[in-house]
């Protein structure tokens, strides 16, 4: 009984950090991507600069954890910095929503 709980509680604390995501509006997130990210990381995600991240597909609570970084000064870039800081946490989830909800497709190289 008592590592059915344990085991329970391990399911839900891992269930955990989607839960944002889930609750947050994608269609508001790719509005907000058009207009501050896509710039940099394309609003299919796939990053037209260069030394901008892929974020196509990413995982929702990896993308929120950088933002509110940028945004609250744990995580300092030139740019990053001065766009995360006007955004709120339902704007973090949102972006975070929609960039998450890409599905990539990956295609191994044949070495052989």
């Amino acid at each position: 009984m008592r590592s059915s709980v344990i085991l329970g509680a391990a399911v839900l604390a891992a269930a955990l950090p989607a839960l944002p995501a889930r609750a947050a509006d994608a269609a508001a997130g790719r509005d907000l991507a058009r207009t501050r990210c896509a710039v940099c990381h394309g609003l299919d995600g796939l990053a037209v600069n260069p030394m901008a991240p892929n974020l196509a597909g990413e995982n929702a609570a990896y993308v929120v954890a950088q933002l509110k970084a940028f945004r609250d000064g744990r995580r300092r870039h030139e740019q990053m910095s001065i766009i995360a800081s006007g955004l709120s946490d339902a704007d973090i989830a949102n972006v975070a929503a929609w960039y998450s909800r890409i599905i990539v497709r990956v295609e191994l190289p044949d070495l052989d």
